[in-house]
Order: C-alpha cells, then sequence, then structure tokens
C-alpha cells in the first residue's frame, strides 16, 4: 500500500506516493516524461525495505503546473528533486529515475553529490544530446511552438478511461495494464467524462539541447555508485553506443541490459527488483560535509 502525500516546493504543490519501511534507506523516485509517480506502483512492493517517496514532477499528476507565461527549464528540474529532498527532511538519499527522471537524477548527482548515496537510472544516464549545426534549427521550432500554444483553456473531454487508454498506447510501446495505472493517475474528473491533468506545456519542444561533451563533463562529476539499466532493443535517442560510452565516464558504475521495452520497471518490475535491490542495499559511507566534485 502507498499514501498520497503532498510536499512544498519552492514553484508550488509538489504530490507523491509514499510506501515501504519508514525507518529503511531512503529513496526517492523520479518518472518518466508524462507519466507520473504511478508508474512506479508495479516495482513498490519489491521496495518495502525501503522508504520510497516517489515524485509527481511538476505538471505532472497531482502536482502544480508552472505559472503561466513560464517554461519547463530544465535547470529547474535539478531544484525541483531538491525542493523535494529538503521537504520530506532528507540530507541525502538514494535515488531512482526512469527515462527522464533518470536524466533529472544524473544531474542531481552531478551537481550536489554529497546528497546522493547511490544512483539507479532505467532507460537514462544523462539528458538527450544535441549537434551543433542543429542548433538554430531546434530554437526556431521551439520558440514557434511556444508561442503558438493554444491559449484555450477549456479541458478535451474523454468519456472513459479507457478511451485514455488507447490515446496514450498510440503514442506509447508498454503494456495495457501499464498504460492504465498512468493513465488514470493522469486524470481529473469533469462534466461529461475525464480530462488530463497534465501541462499541454510539457510537449512543446527544448529551445535548447545540450552538446555530448558536456554531458560526458557531467557524468564524470557523478561521485555516486551507479546502476544503469537499459532495455534492448534500446530506443534511437539514447543508442547503446551513446550509453556505453557514457557509462564508461562513470567514477563507479555498472550496466544491465534486458530485453524489454522503455518501461521495462513496470512490465517486468521481479527482474528489475532483483537488481535494483541488493544494489541499493549496499552501504556506502557518507561524508560529513559537502564533498568537492572533480573538476572534469
Amino acid at each position: 500500500m502507498s499514501l498520497e502525500i503532498t510536499l512544498q516546493g519552492a514553484r508550488g504543490k509538489l504530490t507523491a506516493l509514499r510506501s515501504g519501511n519508514p525507518d529503511g534507506p531512503k529513496l526517492l523516485a523520479l518518472h518518466g516524461w508524462l507519466d507520473n509517480a504511478a508508474s512506479f506502483i508495479p516495482l513498490l512492493p519489491h521496495l518495502a525495505a525501503f522508504d520510497v517517496v516517489a515524485l509527481d514532477l511538476p505538471g505532472h499528476g497531482g502536482s502544480a503546473h508552472r505559472m503561466p507565461g513560464y517554461d519547463y527549464a530544465f535547470v529547474d528540474w535539478i531544484h525541483d528533486a531538491l525542493d523535494a529532498l529538503d521537504a520530506l527532511g532528507w540530507s541525502h538519499a538514494n535515488l531512482l529515475g526512469h527515462s527522464m527522471g533518470g536524466v533529472i537524477a544524473t544531474m542531481v548527482a552531478a551537481s550536489v553529490p554529497e546528497r546522493v548515496e547511490r544512483l539507479a537510472l532505467i532507460e537514462a544516464l544523462g539528458p538527450i544530446a544535441g549537434k551543433a549545426d542543429e542548433a538554430a534549427a531546434q530554437l526556431r521550432r521551439a520558440v514557434i511552438a511556444r508561442r503558438a500554444l493554444n491559449a484555450d483553456k477549456t479541458p478535451r473531454v474523454i468519456a472513459n478511461i479507457e478511451l485514455a487508454v488507447d490515446a496514450r498506447l498510440a503514442v506509447s510501446d508498454m503494456t495495457r495494464e501499464a498504460a492504465r495505472l498512468i493513465v488514470t493517475r493522469n486524470l481529473r474528473a469533469v462534466d461529461g467524462g475525464f480530462a488530463w491533468r497534465s501541462d499541454p506545456r510539457l510537449t512543446l519542444p527544448s529551445h535548447v539541447r545540450t552538446d555530448e561533451s558536456f554531458i560526458r563533463s557531467w557524468v564524470r562529476a557523478i561521485e555516486a555508485p551507479t546502476l544503469a539499466i537499459a532495455a534492448d532493443p534500446a530506443p534511437p535517442y539514447f543508442s547503446a553506443q551513446t550509453r556505453d560510452a557514457r557509462v564508461a565516464e562513470l567514477r563507479d558504475g555498472q550496466v544491465e541490459v534486458i530485453a524489454g521495452g522503455h518501461h521495462l520497471h513496470m512490465e517486468q518490475a521481479d527482474v528489475i527488483a532483483a537488481l535494483l535491490c541488493p544494489f541499493l542495499l549496499k552501504a556506502r559511507p557518507h561524508p560529513a560535509s559537502p564533498s568537492s566534485a572533480r573538476t572534469p
């Protein structure tokens, strides 16, 4: 069983699911893009030894949207995760991230290494890289999309949950059971049915994508032991070659490749938990004061 909790972040309310042993190792779980805390529900029974908080990132699930006129700037995700740790009173914790949540966890571990005990990533290790010769086109696409975003606040009404699940499956390769968990948490009741709770601004393209050399510098700054779990086949935006090159930059890293889809932590929870638990339960001496990250 999980408990719904609310935390206060600098940019508004953060909702989360809390589960497990209150006296166990602290574990903050960060979900993927357009998912929510429910994506970790299949794993929670396997993580009973931990004090798990699965966060709804801003704009997802029950968490607050960004204020009108603002975007989801990449750096702010780092502070959202740190706000959650602060609100929980956790000076340091283990981090578990899937996809976009894994990107955020990567960046938290790189930027404030003293707050991360161990880092477990599923289908992620740093952000998606960009190419210098595509930067102008990327910027133009993002600005045009941002200016053209429909200002109409009338929600699209979805007659029932199964139609919402169908819509998610049309754009995601996952089981219907996994999609239903995510979709159910991402709906709110309105007259005539349901509407999405997620912020439409989340679908806008990024204004800037970082060069691969910068990303590898960030990865080298991670001090926490790191486990990267990847699906086979790998997605085109995070190829096996890119993944392995980044893993090689880690001070203390390992990778496990599992046959399956992008949401393998939902569809093969027992397999993923068998990798996660032994890794996360290994004790790591924690420094008494903030450590100084090595300058890459």
